[in-house]
């Protein structure tokens, strides 16, 4: 090897060789052997004052000389003593933390892994993600990762579907994104991640109905308030972070569409169902308060994210609360906005990466956020068939500075992000705009 080795590389080289992984960096592992290998010393330099006094006055067995191997010079003698401590002593370390990983940790889990990506995680940047729907839940699953210090502010201007039953029919917040961000944090089994997400396909009242949603209703009986239901919920479910409602006001998302005439058109799932150009959405009533925990964790926040998502149903209303866009405003965070890499039928049809940003900025003013992600991989194999098209940037328009072009796409869903590659591009991005 040539060049200077840094002793993170040196270490890296020798957990490698050595395949020895609780000598990864930043485990807080290895000062607590270089403890034990200490302690052990000196309980030896102890043991070894005590003989030198008895030695030469005390009359021991002949056979305590050949176990202390008295036959021997001295040098060879320490020299063997203290290569037989440490092979002994790395032996019992390595017995004692498999019999303990065996006991503490679940059949087939690397428990020194498991540690090692958790003390990652803590040294993460402090995350906020704006959204809804499977985009929002998505940038989650890759972020989890990475991340422990992970905030998800949430729609509920849903009104469609299980969740538009359960808020017409219980009084309840839309508990539908709520739940997704719930599955795709929890660090859980598969199986019960499967469990929020099943689906009624028949029964009285319950065809239609997602297992996660009546879940989190039934906790927010219990408990005797939705946020209180989502924070007892992710306990319960071991979730990776903390998702929090972007107001606690039952809100109705309104549009104004071009028909040719402009028309008012109330409730998220009769804007999409329309498929109407939109020109502005907006919320009923119009000065909600936004949610104090999701105040304080923008204005508390390293990166903020919005999106990806649907631009119009998912990501702009949580930012049409007043609070929430005046602490998007006072947060020294560096924030960016995730492009679909699909236009969404109904919403963003022919839409430009531009064209979503412009729509942003329309709604929210402009230098809030200030970076555009979307994705350059074109090459994907896209439903003919489908009423989507992939979103690129204006034809013979120059590249912006702002625009940030990756390969985001999941190779077995093409319209759709990849959660490693959408998590790594970010952190990267926020990485080096800190250097």
């Amino acid at each position: 090897m040539s060049g200077k080795i840094s002793p993170a590389s040196f270490q890296v080289w020798l957990v490698k060789r050595l395949n020895c992984k609780w000598l990864y960096i930043g485990l807080g592992i290895k000062r607590w052997l270089v403890l034990l290998f200490v302690g052990v010393a000196a309980l030896a330099l102890g043991i070894l004052c005590i003989l030198i006094d008895l030695y030469p006055t005390a009359r021991l067995p002949e056979y305590f000389y050949s176990l202390t191997l008295r036959l021997l010079d001295r040098d060879v003698r320490g020299l063997f003593l203290c290569v037989v401590g440490v092979v002994m002593i790395l032996i019992a370390v390595a017995r004692l933390s498999k019999s303990l990983t065996s006991a503490l940790a679940p059949e087939d889990t690397d428990l020194v892994e498991v540690l090692y990506r958790k003390r990652a995680r803590k040294k993460g940047p402090k995350i906020v993600a704006l959204g809804g729907g499977t985009g929002l839940s998505t940038l989650l699953r890759g972020l989890k990762e990475h991340a422990a210090q992970l905030t998800a502010i949430v729609t509920v201007a849903d009104d469609g579907g299980s969740s538009g039953r359960l808020r017409r029919e219980l009084g309840v917040l839309p508990p539908g994104d709520f739940r997704q961000c719930i599955a795709a944090l929890a660090d859980s089994e598969p199986l019960m991640t499967s469990l929020l997400q099943y689906r009624f396909g028949s029964g009285s009242g319950l065809e239609g109905h997602s297992f996660g949603n009546l879940l989190i209703v039934a906790m927010a009986g219990i408990t005797g308030s939705f946020e209180r239901a989502l924070r007892e919920s992710s306990r319960v479910l071991a979730v990776r972070g903390q998702i929090l409602p972007s107001t606690l006001r039952h809100v109705t998302l309104c549009a104004e569409t071009r028909t040719p005439e402009l028309e008012r058109v109330a409730g998220e799932s009769e804007i999409t169902r329309r498929g109407a150009r939109i020109v502005r959405v907006y919320l009923e009533p119009e000065n909600t308060p936004a949610y104090p925990d999701a105040v304080r964790a923008l204005l508390d926040a390293d990166l903020i994210i919005a999106g990806p998502g649907s631009l119009y149903t998912s990501i702009l209303p949580n930012l049409l609360v007043p609070d929430i866009q005046n602490a998007l405003r006072a947060a020294t965070a560096k924030k960016i906005y995730v492009c679909n890499i699909a236009t969404q039928p109904g919403e963003t049809d022919d839409f430009s990466v531009e064209d979503h940003f412009a729509a942003l900025e329309q709604h929210v003013g402009a230098g809030i956020f200030t970076h555009i992600l979307a994705n350059d991989n074109y090459r994907v194999n896209f439903p003919d068939a489908s009423p989507s098209q992939l979103v690129k940037p204006r034809t013979g328009a120059p590249r912006d500075r702002a625009i940030i072009f990756a390969d985001l796409v999941d190779e077995t869903k093409s319209w759709r992000h990849d959660p490693k590659k959408l998590a790594q591009v970010i952190l990267n991005w926020h990485e080096t705009r800190n250097t």
